[in-house]
């Protein structure tokens, strides 16, 4: 995966639309497990993402926006699931975790991997 593969599939998975139905997001609103492999790809392009920034000294607006949904709102999603029920794989937690560590890795130009 490429820079530009990994930013594009990045703002997908944070989109909710019609036309998405199957982001990351979506899934999680919906109470819906992720799609096999998408938590996996997920971080895959953070890292790839993270590398590609190394040393930017400025981040586009549109990227900068879907970490910060893609981050916040999957806890957001996963909390109110939980509260109504949803049984979620114990591993979706510690994933949720790492995406907020990578996305805060991307923001610090440092990669946190505690």
């Amino acid at each position: 995966m490429d820079y530009k593969t990994a930013r594009t599939f990045l703002i997908t998975q944070a989109t909710a639309s019609d036309q998405n139905a199957n982001s990351f997001l979506v899934h999680l609103q919906q109470g819906k497990l992720p799609v096999p492999g998408q938590v996996t790809n997920i971080l895959l392009a953070l890292k790839m993402v993270f590398e590609g920034l190394r040393g930017a000294t400025s981040l586009d607006r549109e990227l900068i926006y879907s970490l910060y949904v893609l981050s916040s709102e999957s806890r957001q999603h996963f909390e109110e699931g939980r509260r109504l029920g949803v049984s979620w794989p114990p591993l979706l937690d510690e994933d949720l975790k790492r995406i907020s560590r990578a996305v805060k890795s991307i923001f610090a130009g440092v990669w946190h991997s505690d």
